[in-house]
């Protein structure tokens, strides 16, 4: 089947991401609706530099429709069945909620909301057909796979500990203002520093780590808000933007009037950062993220992740002791013979190396061209929506998982109004 593909208002590179390799079963004429401005103009040079580049080029046709009525012309051409969405999240699951109501499948970037007040579209797009997922693609890393493996060999691992004073999944990452993709400085929207548009910090990055642990904990289970959920402490705290880095990152002079309330002495205080602690189906998890303004010279994001689990203990590191690559590390409480589950774990990963250190533990690596980096997992999740669209029905634990994943932030949201 072939599908052909709009993308619509694309602020954010992720849009692009997604036709990052070419893909047999997508029309090579891509549709762009959007106003006209830096934002459409960017994702439009990214297209074409896959277009052009030496190693794989793809081969993607781009149809202009830029005007101030992009959305109006959007359903009134419906040059196809899809839209893809990636930029500004405040006002996103209202513009979801009419392409829905249009007939519309959509795939949007994370997150949905940036408030409680979006809820109610929410439930709409995920009662029926057509789809609306979220862009998930870290669920093709090959090193968050080998993670669940591990976490789900009960010989080895156990099962995850929920008597601990600790919780049993904790995730960690510290993410930057200015920082490189592909090679190059990545130029930010103004509206990027604007939480009302692009999220705070219990929203944004925050929702992967809910993915993740709906992943860890439940896979193919019909989550519930209210009997899987128990949201136990929420806090926000801010970033200092001053002027400068401001102008660096996104190319613009002066702060815009709509983050005056924001702004003190030409510094923007920036509340992207937070932490959430809850329960989800009896297992404590932890998830903090904050953002520093730039990233060390040859460096990227920091992350880290503990399981701790009735036999053992796995953390996952990526910063600089590790080259910014990730690394996995299994912390058993006794001695344990591995031989049966390095088997059974290579059966799917075949490439992949353990090492015992000298405290007991085994460190697991999987080669650099086995992982599946950030910018191939896009493709990947593009051909898993299609897979979707073309099955022709709403997986019951798919659209209960979303609504659940976004509720549960909202609620956070809720919980902790204030910002320190």
């Amino acid at each position: 089947m072939m599908h052909t593909i709009s993308v619509y208002d694309p602020g954010h590179f992720h849009a692009a991401l997604l036709l990052n390799q070419s893909n047999a079963r997508v029309n090579r004429t891509i549709h762009v609706f959007a106003p006209p401005g830096r934002d459409v103009e960017k994702f439009i040079a990214l297209i074409e530099s896959f277009n052009s580049r030496d190693e794989d080029p793809t081969d993607w046709h781009l149809e202009h429709h830029i005007g101030p009525d992009a959305l109006e012309a959007l359903v009134a051409e419906r040059p196809g069945g899809i839209v893809i969405l990636a930029g500004r999240n405040g006002p996103r699951l209202a513009l979801m909620h009419r392409l829905h109501d249009e007939g519309f499948h959509v795939l949007a970037d994370k997150p949905w909301l940036t408030d409680s007040a979006n809820l109610p579209h929410l439930e709409a797009i995920t009662a029926k057909l057509p789809l609306a997922v979220d862009n998930m693609a870290g669920r093709h890393s090959a090193f968050a796979k080998l993670r669940n493996a591990v976490i789900s060999t009960s010989a080895i691992f156990g099962e995850l500990d929920t008597s601990a004073e600790q919780p049993a999944l904790e995730f960690t990452s510290r993410h930057h203002l200015m920082k490189l993709v592909g090679g190059q400085p990545l130029q930010r929207p103004a509206w990027f520093y604007d939480s009302r548009i692009q999220g705070d910090g219990l929203v944004d990055i925050q929702s992967h780590y809910v993915d993740h642990a709906q992943w860890i904990v439940g896979e193919g289970h019909r989550f519930d808000i209210d009997s899987d959920v128990e949201i136990m402490a929420a806090e926000r705290w801010t970033t200092p933007v001053p002027l400068d880095l401001f102008r660096e990152s996104t190319g613009e002079s002066a702060f815009p009037d709509y983050l005056s309330h924001a702004v003190e002495d030409d510094v923007l205080h920036l509340p992207c950062n937070g932490r959430i602690d809850y329960r989800m189906r009896g297992v404590r998890v932890r998830q903090y993220c904050d953002w520093g303004p730039r990233e060390a010279e040859g460096g990227g994001d920091l992350q880290s992740f503990t399981a701790r689990g009735t036999k053992a203990e796995l953390t996952v590191e990526s910063g600089p002791e590790t080259g910014f690559q990730p690394e996995m590390c299994l912390h058993p409480d006794e001695a344990l013979d591995l031989s049966a589950a390095a088997a059974q774990w290579r059966a799917a990963f075949p490439s992949l190396e353990i090492t015992a250190t000298e405290d007991g533990g085994h460190i697991l690596r999987l080669p650099t061209k086995d992982q599946v980096g950030h910018d191939a997992q896009f493709p990947l999740m593009l051909d898993q929506f299609l897979d979707l669209v073309e099955a022709d029905t709403w997986p019951a634990d798919l659209m209960a998982r979303i609504r659940t994943r976004y509720t549960l932030l909202a609620r956070a949201l809720d919980h902790c109004s204030a910002v320190k």
